[in-house]
This record gives structure tokens, C-alpha cells and sequence, in this order.
């Protein structure tokens, strides 16, 4: 039974029934206790009634009633019966005096015994006969509880049909709620109980409007982003038809590569950005040895420094270097990183990585000697499609943005410093452990 509204019924009636019989057996034990006191005093008194009674012996007086609940039988100076009320009941031939429960084969014997003038009186009652008027002085006492138990369970019913209420129009609420309709929930009229569920209920209903909202931006400058180097590929493909010689439709062909090219390094950049989103599906997480990370990437990116003959090289590294985290996605990092690096260093110029440990956090950092950024700017960079007024037009925008989020998911701060002797340094410090980015990690 998965209804609250089953179980409380059920636990409800269930206790109640219990403390019914509880109640039975605990009125039951007060009405035999009621039942033994007065019977025993009614033994009592009817022995001192026959206190000045004759009794002769003779078969006459071997008579009794076997509807009487009580028999008496007396015993004379040697011991032997002179009077029986119920010579056919198996009392035993002696007894105790004052009180006493004998037992029998017909069963126990309540015995009260005095002796008066060398006689001994005893007057004696089932104790079965006790035992049955407490338990129907009991079941008198319960049967107006165990008449009304069905009334009883309809009434909890309602009852907690009507505290439900609240519930069932909360659940009302939520099933009616259309995917764009984001407003929390009004808790007004909310039970304590549901209160917390309520609120995790709007907690969650921001969290998906923050994240609907960040996929409406990044759709549109996207597709803000992208209109730039179509269009420009639609007027090279006019210029391309337009070309009167081999000349300027080699130039055409040159420019329309070119834009390609950037077009397809922007859809990189963005499928690339999407997976490494904070909210995006995790993957594996396993040791990552950085100074690996750090050759692959040089060696990637070698061609490019060759380009611009840059000196691109690994400056220090510890092989100790390790973190746990996602592989490829900081593969990811270094190398967006590194060609950020080339892209605004001078011809000729210098880009050093290297990696290391420092009381007890690994650390990997980039360092160039091109123009550097303000420290104004130092912030905004992180952000999607920002270009400062002097970068290069044939960025995406999106190279920074992308590791700020890979930081992020490997709970990493990031550092931008000038270099030693001008440029830029940007240092990435591990917490140790991948999770959920801090605070200050998250203002990158």
C-alpha cells in the first residue's frame, strides 16, 4: 500500500483496536480484581452466618442445589463430613483457614474456613465462575468501542482526507504546470510537513529557469556568433563566381578556405563548450598525469608555434603532478590555453608550460610574452564571445569561456597574472579531488 491516506487509516485503526484490547484486558484485570473482593467477602459472611447452625449428619441434610454457585461442607471434631451443600462436588477434605484457592480435578477453589465450637465451616466458589462475570463485566464496558469501531475508522478517514487537502492541490498544481511556466510555488496554506518539499520544489523550478535562460543566451549568440562568418563565406562564394581571372579567383578561393576555416574552428568551439558544461553529462573520472597531458599538447600545438615561430616548450614539471579528473576534457583546457597563448604572442615570441605541486595542490600554468590583459578586463574574459577592442577578429571568443567551465568541474581556481617581464600567466590551481566548484572558483 503506497497511499499515505491507506496507511494513516490503517496505522490509526490499528492503534486504536490495540488500545481497545488493551483497555479490555486492563478492565478486565480491575474487574476481577472488584469481582474477587466482593466474593470473598460474601464467602466470609456466609460462613459467619452458619456459625450457630445445628448440623446433624443425617442423610437429609446431604443436599444441595447444583445451580449454586457456592458449597458448603462442615467437619466435626475428628474430621469427619457431618454437612455437604454439594456431597457431588470434589472439594478437598481439608483445608486452610482464613483464606485460600484450593485446586481440585473440577478445577481451583476459592475456600474461606473458620472454626466455631470445634466445627470447621467452610463455604467455597469456583474460581471459573469469577473469571466469567469479570470478562462479561468487561465485554459490557468495551461493546459500545467495539459497535462504534467501523464509525471510528470513517471518521479518520475524513479526517485525513481533509488534512491531505493541501497535498492533493500541490499535486494539482504541479501536474498542470506547462514547461515554461517557472514561478515557484505559493506556499501559503502549506502544512509544516510539506513546507521543505515545497521549497526544494522552488529551488528547483530556479535552478531550471537559470538553466533555460543560460540555453536561450547561448542559442542566441551562437547564433549571433555564426551569422558574422556565413555571411562573409556567402559574399567569397559571389566574389568566387564574380572572378574575371585565375588570379583573383585564386584569391577568392584563398579567402573563402580562410572563412571555412573559422567557421568550422567556431562549431568546434561551441560542440566543445556544450559538453563541458558545469550541468553537462559527467564522465569517467580517473588519475590524470599532467606532465602527459602537457607533451601531448605541445606536440599538437607545434605546428602552430612553427607558424608564428614561437619558442613553445615545457619550462618545469613535476612527475608527481596527478589530479583526478576527466582527461580529455583537460586536454581540452591546456590546449585552448596554449593556442590562446600563440594567437597573442608576437612573431618570434615565447610560450612556456609547466606544472607543479604546492602544499599539497597541484597546479598547471601557462605563461607568454605577448601584450598581457588589463586588469580591468581580467574578469569579462571568461565570458562567452567577449573580445576585447585590440584581439585578434579571427578568435571565437569562446577558447577562455571553455576552460573556466572545465576549471569548474574539476573544482579548480584560475589565476591571470602578468608574466615576469611582460605578458600574461595563467595559473590553474586543483583542489586535489574533482566536485562541486567553490566559490571562488566560480567567479574564475
Amino acid at each position: 500500500m503506497n497511499s499515505i491516506r491507506g496507511k494513516l487509516v490503517l496505522f490509526l485503526t490499528t492503534a486504536m483496536t490495540a488500545v481497545m484490547l488493551l483497555g479490555a484486558w486492563a478492565t478486565y484485570k480491575a474487574a476481577s480484581e472488584e469481582a474477587n473482593a466482593i466474593f470473598d467477602y460474601h464467602l466470609e459472611q456466609i460462613a459467619l452466618a452458619l456459625r450457630n447452625q445445628a448440623f446433624l449428619g443425617g442423610k437429609e441434610d446431604l443436599v444441595g442445589e447444583k445451580s449454586l454457585e457456592f458449597v458448603v461442607r462442615v467437619w466435626d471434631r475428628n474430621g469427619l463430613t457431618i454437612y455437604s451443600s454439594g456431597p457431588y462436588r470434589a472439594l478437598p477434605d481439608t483445608v486452610r483457614l482464613g483464606f485460600a484457592t484450593e485446586r481440585t480435578n473440577e478445577g481451583a477453589w476459592r475456600v474461606y474456613a473458620l472454626q466455631h465450637r470445634g466445627e470447621i465451616i467452610a463455604v467455597a466458589q469456583p474460581t471459573s465462575v469469577r473469571a466469567r462475570l469479570a470478562a462479561a463485566a468487561a465485554l459490557r464496558t468495551l461493546a459500545p468501542f467495539i459497535v462504534l469501531l467501523p464509525l471510528i475508522a470513517l471518521l479518520i478517514w475524513i479526517i485525513v482526507s481533509r488534512a491531505l487537502r493541501p497535498l492533493n492541490g500541490l499535486a494539482h498544481s504541479v501536474s498542470t504546470r506547462t514547461p515554461e511556466a517557472l514561478e515557484p510555488f505559493s506556499q501559503r496554506g502549506v502544512p509544516d510537513e510539506a513546507r521543505p518539499l515545497v521549497q526544494s520544489l522552488n529551488g528547483l523550478l530556479v535552478r531550471l529557469r537559470t538553466a533555460s535562460q543560460a540555453q536561450r543566451d547561448f542559442i542566441a549568440d551562437a547564433a549571433h556568433e555564426l551569422r558574422t562568418p556565413l555571411t562573409a563565406l556567402q559574399l567569397q562564394v559571389e566574389l568566387l563566381e564574380r572572378a574575371a581571372n585565375k588570379a583573383e579567383r585564386t584569391a577568392a578561393l584563398d579567402d573563402l578556405k580562410q572563412g571555412l576555416r573559422r567557421s568550422i574552428h567556431v562549431v568546434q568551439q561551441l560542440l566543445t563548450l556544450a559538453r563541458n558544461e558545469p550541468g553537462a553529462e559527467q564522465r569517467t573520472q580517473a588519475v590524470v598525469a599532467l606532465p602527459e597531458v602537457m607533451r601531448q599538447v605541445v606536440a599538437d600545438q607545434s605546428a602552430l608555434a612553427e607558424a608564428k615561430a614561437a619558442d613553445l616548450g615545457i619550462s618545469a614539471l613535476d612527475p608527481a603532478a596527478t589530479v583526478i579528473g576527466d582527461g580529455d576534457a583537460l586536454h581540452i583546457l591546456l590546449a585552448n590555453l596554449v593556442s590562446n597563448a600563440l594567437r597573442h604572442a608576437p612573431q618570434a615570441g615565447r610560450v612556456d608550460v609547466s606544472c607543479g605541486i604546492d602544499n599539497g595542490k597541484t597546479w598547471l600554468e601557462v605563461v607568454d610574452n605577448g601584450p598581457g590583459i588589463p586588469v580591468a578586463e581580467r574578469e569579462r574574459v571568461f565570458d562567452r564571445f567577449y573580445r576585447r577592442s585590440d584581439q585578434d577578429a579571427s578568435g571565437s571568443g569562446l577558447g577562455l569561456s571553455i576552460v573556466h567551465n572545465i576549471a569548474q568541474r574539476h573544482n579548480a581556481d584560475i589565476l591571470l597574472d602578468d608574466a615576469p617581464g611582460g605578458g600574461l600567466r595563467v595559473r590553474i590551481t586543483f583542489a586535489g579531488t574533482t566536485g562541486t566548484p567553490d566559490k571562488q572558483g566560480e567567479q574564475g
